[in-house]
């Protein structure tokens, strides 16, 4: 008789091979942050992983992204209200990968605390609603995109954290930049003073085996290691997105430190499993 994984086990599990994926890479796991991504999950499976000590949760919607995040921020304020109730601790260190020289990725703002991921396309129009709720966009791909997060950050006091989504794939349905354009889009987005670009995001072909993903992956690392040895960037871009639940061990592999992971977590959705999936984490 099989059993069904409880969220918890499967969550142990990833975080498992996660581990083992970054032992054969010869990296400390901890480097590695896991990117929870929650577009089929159900608010109560996100409560657990942050019970759990979890922090960082995707979504490729704006809509989904903003709700999730009111949803989730309500009901942490609500337990911190509550007498005798301790709000959930952060995984502290593991979850402090890519970790600039400023600190700030070390652990969240506050005990208790998520931060929120856009891991999808994102429209200029909507742009604004996304830097009001989300810690890190994945997917700034155009100049134009940057110059609208520059104008919405000039009202803010912090910059607007960032990564370049690269088509290292060359595939093109992709989003994402050509790979010989992203050096200009990382110096561009440099001179912005209202955004702050952290590394790079790519996404590999879709397919059943996971090596088919390595080459894809290794030439974003090339990229990312290309432009931070050019001396252009500071130490603050350090964060190399890479990998989805059927591909993440490789990513790990090829370098990434900043893994996507919806499928593995949550289980696959009751619609087309494969297609849902490479549009949930995208």
């Amino acid at each position: 008789m099989t059993t069904i994984a409880s969220l918890k086990d499967r969550y142990t599990e990833v975080r498992e091979r996660i581990a083992q994926a970054a032992s054969r890479a010869g990296i400390d796991a901890d480097r590695v942050l896991m990117v929870a991504v929650t577009k089929h999950a159900e608010p109560d499976q996100i409560r657990e992983l942050i019970r759990l000590g979890h922090t960082d949760f995707g979504e490729n919607r704006v809509i989904q992204l903003v709700q999730r995040a009111a949803i989730i921020d309500e009901w942490i304020q609500r337990h911190r209200t509550v007498p005798g109730v301790t709000p959930p601790s952060p995984a502290g260190a593991r979850e402090g990968a890519a970790s600039g020289a400023d600190g700030d990725w070390q652990t969240p703002a506050m005990p208790g605390t998520v931060r929120w991921h856009m891991i999808g396309h994102l429209q200029r129009n909507k742009a604004r609603k996304v830097v009001d709720v989300c810690r890190l966009i994945h997917s700034v791909d155009s100049l134009r995109l940057a110059e609208e997060l520059q104008l919405i950050g000039m009202k803010r006091e912090k910059p607007i954290d960032v990564l370049v989504q690269v088509n290292c794939s060359g595939e093109r349905q992709k989003y994402g930049c050509a790979i010989a354009a992203a050096p200009h889009l990382v110096g561009e987005i440099e001179t912005m003073i209202q955004l702050r670009v952290r590394g790079l995001m790519t996404m590999a072909p879709l397919s059943t085996n996971p090596e088919d993903s390595r080459a894809t992956f290794g030439r974003c690392r090339e990229l990312f290691d290309e432009i931070r040895e050019s001396g252009d960037v500071p130490p603050t871009f350090n964060i190399l997105s890479m990998g989805m639940s059927g591909d993440y061990e490789v990513a790990i592999q090829e370098g990434s430190n900043m893994v996507r992971v919806g499928t593995a977590l949550f289980g696959a959705p009751a619609t087309d499993a494969q297609a849902d999936e490479a549009e949930d984490e995208e």
